[in-house]
């Protein structure tokens, strides 16, 4: 049993302690805690008394004795009566190395699935409306107000109940909420028994893909498609095979694979913005029943159209239950309310529950009531027809901008709705345009990632970009086109 000599080791770390603004005691703990790990005080090793460490540093004796019981408590020492106090663990000493020999850094080993899926880069929201960042609604224009009356008014009636933990499925009122809703605008055949209310429609897709798919299931996907839809597909084991689409949407003929499941976004194809027509519907329906197969309906943008009405949901159809329905709030409130639903067939809705469970347990009960009492009260309705008339003004601004201004090499495809379009570029010219607009600080997500690579099909144009329009006002539109139309276009490819 090694005694204390480091009298100088200890007052020299007191003295430089790191927040000299903490008390006498805090700063005390924290250098008896360094010298420790550090090394400099060893396992076993017995320290002064508390008298004579207050009087090596110059504290008092109250101060010393607080530092010594807050240490034992915390299990870096032990106090033996008639004895003394000692160090009581050991801390693992650094490896030596030659000094001309570095240190490797220590390998992380992941799984193969873990590999795969940090190889697909994630899913990136954009964190502010930058132009043309795709994806978000103009929180600038939220009725924030309403918003924070509602929720005073939650927290005020439900009190601690809203605290605490939830249903797995979902707050009860805001399913009957959403049912109803769905009935109405969309066309959904459903009882609130069926909808799981989820953090995001990622979420969704990654616990369907984790419940529906076994390794090496077939999973169709729409080329291009939705990235996030292929990376949980893909993390989950699912072998993709691109269908492409065309001015009806997925087009399935000649397909020989058989597919576990089908993924769609039927009502606005992401991200050409194409509509699955009706006889593609039902004879997807059709190829769906005689496989076995699940189909999963991504409606996330559908209650922005803006050109006539959008088709009835698909899930409305479906004869056999083998739809799976999914929406989200994130593009019609705002992104961090993290709200989303599933409309399962029966069949999923307790094995789906039961596996939401694993996860993160459930959503947020307050934001669940009071997303429940905006829908009730009229004011869900209400900022939806407030936002498709401004977002339907920005695209036709973003619009008449480019054919303006732009019109000679970049071509906007169709865009019915949703809250970004997409536009063609000359082939070759993608990556260097969307540099350039960077410098230039204008953001152009590009177009060719959402091509899944496909050796059979003829070579086609993918560049392009998927131009973001509904967080911006006419003017910042104007500003940022002004500075695309400056881009050297004719400097190579």
């Amino acid at each position: 049993m090694r005694t204390y000599s480091g009298s100088a080791t200890l007052l020299t770390l007191f003295e430089n302690s790191v927040d000299p603004s903490l008390g006498l005691r805090e700063r005390l703990c924290a250098t008896l805690r360094r010298a420790i790990n550090s090394g400099a005080l060893s396992n076993a090793q017995r320290l002064p008394s508390s008298r004579q460490l207050a009087a090596d540093l110059k504290v008092s004796r109250i101060t010393a004795e607080a530092a010594y019981a807050q240490l034992e408590a915390e299990g870096y020492l032990r106090r033996e009566i008639g004895k003394g106090t000692f160090v009581s663990i050991a801390v693992p000493s650094e490896p030596t190395y030659k000094k001309s020999q570095k240190a490797s850094p220590r390998l992380t080993t992941l799984s193969a699935r873990g590999t795969q899926i940090v190889a697909t880069g994630g899913c990136q929201d954009p964190q502010s409306p930058l132009p043309f960042a795709a994806g978000s609604p103009d929180l600038r224009a939220f009725p924030l107000k309403i918003w924070q009356q509602l929720t005073n008014k939650h927290l005020r009636i439900g009190g601690t109940k809203l605290l605490g933990y939830g249903d797995p499925q979902g707050f009860a009122p805001l399913r009957d909420a959403i049912c109803s809703y769905l009935q109405q605008s969309r066309g959904v055949q459903c009882s609130p028994q069926q909808i799981m209310i989820t953090t995001s429609s990622q979420q969704a897709l990654q616990l369907l893909a984790t419940l529906l798919l076994d390794q090496g299931d077939s999973v169709w996907l729409e080329q291009p498609g939705y990235l996030g839809a292929r990376n949980a597909f893909t993390s989950a084991g699912g072998e993709i095979c691109p269908v492409p689409v065309d001015e009806e949407g997925m087009n399935p003929v000649g397909q020989t694979v058989q597919p576990k499941v089908i993924y769609l976004t039927p009502s606005h194809h992401y991200p050409s913005g194409v509509s699955l027509s009706l006889p593609r519907r039902l004879a997807l329906l059709e190829l769906a029943r005689k496989h076995q197969s699940w189909i999963i309906e991504d409606d996330y943008d559908s209650e922005l159209h803006y050109d006539g009405r959008p088709l009835p949901a698909m899930q409305g159809l479906d004869k056999h239950h083998q739809v799976i329905y999914l929406g989200t709030f994130s593009k019609v409130l705002f992104p961090s309310l993290r709200l989303a639903y599933a409309v399962l067939p029966e069949a999923l809705v307790e094995p789906m529950t039961t596996l939401r469970t694993v996860y993160d347990g459930h959503s947020s009960q307050l934001m669940q009531a009071v997303t429940a009492d905006f829908i009730q009260s009229g004011h869900f309705a209400a900022h939806l027809r407030f936002s498709r008339q401004l977002y339907h003004s920005r695209r036709n601004h973003l619009l008449d901008e480019i054919q303006q201004k732009l019109a000679s090499w970049l071509i906007p495809l169709p865009a019915a709705g949703g809250l970004q379009l997409a536009a063609r570029l000359p082939a070759g010219y993608e990556n260097r345009l969307t540099q350039l607009a960077l410098q230039q600080g204008v953001t152009t997500p590009r177009l060719s990632p959402l091509w899944l690579p496909d050796a059979g099909a003829p070579e086609q144009i993918n560049d392009g970009w998927l131009l973001g329009f509904s967080a911006l006002t006419p003017g910042e539109i104007t500003a940022a086109v002004n500075r695309l139309a400056k881009l050297p276009l004719n400097q190579g490819q």
